[in-house]
């Protein structure tokens, strides 16, 4: 293999589930799933009839899971059950069991008892939650190791996470010794420097290596004796060592000016386990350490494993890599030479300081080093121990070390995290590896930080969310989270410190299988065929590779200034989606898009370039940015290779197919001269985002208005099939549909659409059968306004409908435990003070009376109203909210004459009704659930000075000082609609 070790995973090391597959060209999976008691695989078509025929009803497997935090761990069997069952019932599939840091101190006459982390008690607990939920049939994930990242007791400060210790000591002038740094438990000293200058000032391109004798090797606390560790001696000339060591010092010849001595010695970062639980505490382990991994695997993962018995857990779980700071390893000098063809230890000065014309090169090839260690030494023996036992490995791959998007090869289940898919998305790194390397099913953990302080979020605020995961290709959700919470605990009960609540403690709850509904059936729908994306961004590795420092080696921390907001911007308004690909994913698999952006690129290997002339040779177009590849990548031989890339990239640079424009704010243009845009709008086109999946006879398409306000516009598909039709995420219904390939696209506020193209008819919902350009519209109440304008090029604006009946006065409404009241006007419960900080449900009641000839031919629309944009972003410190205050805060469950009619809980805050009404009088019941965060407004908050003089202060309530009542209740105005059907 070459030095940039870049061939693929070895035949059978990786272990895919195999999915479902209805169609002759099955996937690519590296191995066979092997007697394990999984979940079943995913279904995956190729045709739309068959995907058609789950759509009502979804396959499990596409169902939403949830993060379960064990909080001590303090857990009890019962409730553990309870849970578990409410999360079927509420419409999750599973759950990854997440142990950390305790909540509360033990209190034995409540049964909070803390147990340890490993302990019997804890593993017995994995083992019937397991157990159970095999009878309920639901997916368990089990995180292998507490809190994140991996560590805990079992690693010795000899296997906790490396970095470089730089340490520069003063010499005085006319001195004759100096103190010597000491070298502590952990810590190996392997080089010293010494150059004129001061510790706060000095020339590190002058900088003259010690020779052997002038420092230690030692690894003991204090250790100042013996060797600097097995270099030879670089010049020393009048600046050489005058004699050995004696107390701790080091004698130097004198001289007349300061000089300062710079010491490189191995050291660890310190990092603790983050959020631990009891017992778990520890040193962070070293991702680059082969021996650190197997003994935690070793120590950790395989009796957590055996818990699980004979069902092993359908997959393990590895978050976010948040290793910070660290860039070393015990033996990464020899690994370095072995893999880069020559000694680093000279060059320490330069990759350190950044300091002279050749760090860029070094500091390339030093990080590029840490990328081919934390792959082969961390992700590579998790999955192979993985598929050891019958069980499948999630990571979460970006962050520190530095791992690329070609990383997440190695491993079964990739996964991102953060919903930013108008920028550079750490989400959009596991989506685009998935879509290369044929990983069909790709989640992302999601609604973290959502809408803070904890209990705030609404199901809207996890539809905004999610909806920008899917626009990035996410299939498969893992909310953030669920929190254990123990019986007789203070409503509403626990929450973590960094996420929002999505248990049965939230009153709105009411709705959560609505809302599960709609991501099981997108989740479902993004796992057809495959992915259509027709362009990919060029990850620039080698260029911030050469760009890293000390301290932050992390790609993904970094690439945003390669591939910025305007750059996203500009590809997905000219109406395109994208992948990324990196130089090692070009020399394994080539470029399947269409076209390719490279963003200031200036470091590239003459392979990759060869590869790039063979794409344009096969049709491929190139839009470069800024700049023509002119560097070799990094250090070794870099006049020779730098030369074959400037010859190369002339070559690449001398085709029509390839262009170079000057800066990002170009490459939309670019793009509309290279290739039409998949779907194109002819107005807002940043505030609407899709994604397509190519099937063999047809083509799907998720599109969301991702913006608080309502879409108008006229919409171009570049290619088009025979026929379509609207699927509706929410229930599985159909409408037939005209695409001629214009169409209008009207959209409310966050709403979203799924359009599929195919060559023969889809079935249509009987009674909304008729051809519809736009898909089923909402009931537009408000005119003249922007729900009754007309689209540019469709025809006048629509009809408004006829209200039936005003329903925003004399209303009834009951709390639980106390009388209904009368309500001559809608209010928010908020504005008294009997409910000021109620939680819970309100029930709505009234009559109205109706003719039969109202409900003949017409769709009768029960309307909410529109809701109110928010103009400004609120102060939410992190995370993200909906930018819209529903007029139903904030959800509803409809009842007509007895029947449940549905949910309203998002745009448009309507809900079809005509099934249920009848002629004469009718009773319409309106269940209003509101936010748990209005209870906890009224209490005070917990003190946890004692739990954290016990424990340790191991996290920080988030944004408690936002804790405020929010309205509740139906707001109104409430209407009564009807729109003819023709």
């Amino acid at each position: 293999m070459s030095k940039r070790n870049l061939r693929g995973p070895a035949a059978g090391r990786l272990l895919v589930p195999p999915p479902v597959r209805l169609m002759p060209c099955a996937w690519l999976v590296a191995a066979a799933l092997g007697g394990a008691a999984h979940a079943a695989a995913p279904v995956i078509s190729d045709r739309i009839a068959d995907v058609a025929a789950r759509l009502a009803t979804p396959p499990d497997d596409a169902k939403a899971l949830v993060r379960w935090w064990w909080f001590g761990p303090n857990v009890l069997k019962q409730q553990l059950e309870r849970e578990m069952l409410a999360m079927k019932a509420g419409g999750f599939g599973g759950f990854e069991i997440q142990p950390v840091y305790p909540m509360e101190l033990d209190d034995p006459a409540r049964g909070i008892r803390n147990v340890p982390y490993m302990s019997p008690e804890f593993l017995d607990a994995v083992s019937f939650v397991n157990n159970k939920a095999h009878e309920q049939n639901l997916r368990v994930d089990m995180t292998l190791a507490s809190g994140w990242p991996y560590g805990g007791p079992n690693v010795p400060v000899t296997e906790a996470a490396g970095r470089m210790r730089v340490t520069a000591v003063a010499v005085a002038a006319g001195a004759e010794s100096y103190a010597m740094p000491s070298v502590m438990s952990g810590e190996k000293l392997l080089a010293a420097f010494v150059g004129e200058g001061t510790p706060a000032q000095y020339d590190a391109t002058r900088l003259q290596m010690l020779p052997a004798g002038a420092g230690s090797n030692g690894s003991g606390a204090g250790s100042n004796s013996a060797a600097v560790a097995g270099s030879p001696a670089g010049p020393r000339g009048s600046l050489a060592i005058a004699g050995g060591i004696a107390s701790g010092r080091v004698a130097v010849a004198p001289s007349a000016q300061p000089r300062v001595a710079v010491y490189y010695i191995a050291s660890r970062t310190g990092q603790q386990v983050k959020r631990a639980a009891l017992g778990a505490e520890g040193f962070v382990l070293d991702h680059l350490s082969r021996s650190a991994i197997e003994h935690h695997l070793n120590t950790v993962a395989e009796p957590l494993l055996k818990a699980f018995g004979d069902k092993p857990p359908y997959a393990v779980f590895s978050d976010s890599l948040e290793v910070y700071g660290t860039d070393w390893t015990d033996d990464f000098l020899s690994e370095f030479q072995r893999r880069r063809g020559y000694d680093l230890k000279p060059h320490l000065p330069a990759v350190y300081s950044g300091q002279g014309a050749d760090a860029p090169a070094l500091r390339h090839d030093w990080a590029l080093t840490q990328t081919e260690l934390v792959n082969e030494r961390y992700l590579t023996p998790v999955n192979d121990w993985a598929v050891k036992h019958n069980t499948l490995f999630r990571s979460q791959t970006y962050g520190e070390p530095a791992v690329s998007m070609s990383s997440n090869r190695l491993v079964a289940l990739p996964e991102g995290e953060g919903p930013q898919f108008r920028s550079f998305s750490f989400t959009r790194l596991a989506t685009s590896a998935g879509h290369l390397y044929n990983r069909p099913v790709i989640s992302a953990e999601t609604w973290t930080w959502l809408n803070s302080p904890a209990f705030s979020a609404t199901p809207l605020d996890m539809k905004v969310e999610a909806d920008r995961m899917l626009l990035q290709g996410v299939n498969q959700f893992v909310g953030h989270g669920w929190p254990y919470t123990p019986p007789g605990a203070q409503e509403p009960g626990y929450s973590f410190y960094a996420a929002a609540v999505f248990n049965d403690h939230q009153p709105w709850w009411n709705v959560m299988p609505d809302v599960n509904a709609y991501l099981q059936r997108t989740s479902y729908l993004l796992r057809q065929g495959q992915p259509a994306n027709d362009v990919a961004v060029l990850l620039p590795n080698d260029d911030v590779y050469a760009a890293l420092t000390p301290g932050k080696v992390s790609l993904s921390a970094e690439m945003h200034k390669h591939v910025t907001p305007l750059l996203t911007e500009q590809i997905l308004d000219a109406g395109h989606n994208l992948d990324y690909v990196d130089a090692e994913s070009i020399l394994a698999l080539g470029i399947k898009h269409s076209v390719l952006v490279m963003p200031h690129v200036s470091r590239l290997a003459p392979e990759v370039l060869a590869r790039l002339q063979a794409y344009v040779r096969g049709g491929g177009k190139i839009i470069a940015i800024g700049s023509k590849p002119s560097l070799a990548p990094g250090y070794g031989d870099a006049t020779r290779v730098g030369a074959q890339v400037a010859a190369a990239s002339q070559a690449l640079f001398a085709s029509r197919q390839v262009q170079l424009v000057a800066d990002d704010a170009a490459v939309g243009m670019a793009l509309k001269k290279t290739l039409p845009g998949d779907l194109r709008l002819a107005a807002q086109a940043s505030d609407v985002g899709f994604v397509h999946r190519k099937l063999s006879d047809g083509d799907i398409y998720f599109i969301a208005n991702t913006s608080n306000r309502e879409v108008r516009t006229t919409a171009t598909l570049r290619a088009t099939r025979r026929h379509a039709a609207w699927w509706n995420p929410f229930d599985g219904k159909a409408t037939a549909a005209s695409v001629k390939p214009d169409f209008a696209l009207v959209l409310a506020p966050y709403e979203s659409r799924v359009l599929v193209l195919a060559d023969t008819p889809q079935q249509a919902t009987p009674a909304l059968s008729a051809a519809s350009e736009t898909g089923p519209q909402p009931v537009r109440s408000g005119v003249p306004g922007p729900g009754a304008a007309s689209v540019p090029g469709h025809g006048a604006a629509p009809v408004a409908p006829l209200v039936l009946a005003d329903l925003s006065r004399d209303w009834l409404l009951a709390f639980p435990g106390a009388k209904a009241h009368a309500m001559a006007a809608l209010s928010s419960w908020t504005d008294s003070a009997a409910t000021r900080h109620f939680s819970g449900e309100g029930v709505y009641t009234r009559e109205v009376d109706l003719a039969a000839a109202q409900l003949k031919d017409a769709r009768v629309t029960l309307d909410f109203g529109q809701g109110t944009a928010l103009e400004s972003t609120p102060k939410v410190p992190a995370g993200m909210r909906a930018m819209l205050e529903s007029p139903v805060r904030e959800a509803a469950v409809v009842y007509v004459n007895g029947a449940r009619a549905g949910s309203v809980w998002r745009p448009p805050y309507q809900l079809d009704v005509t099934p249920w009404l009848k002629a004469g009088r009718n009773q319409i019941e309106v269940r209003v659930a509101n936010l748990a965060l209005n209870a906890l407004a009224g209490q005070e908050r917990p003190d946890y000075r004692l739990l954290s003089a016990r424990y340790g202060q191991r996290f920080i309530p988030q944004d408690t000082h936002l804790i405020e009542p929010k309205p509740s209740g139906m707001l109104g105005p409430v209407r009564l609609l009807s729109e003819q059907i023709k």
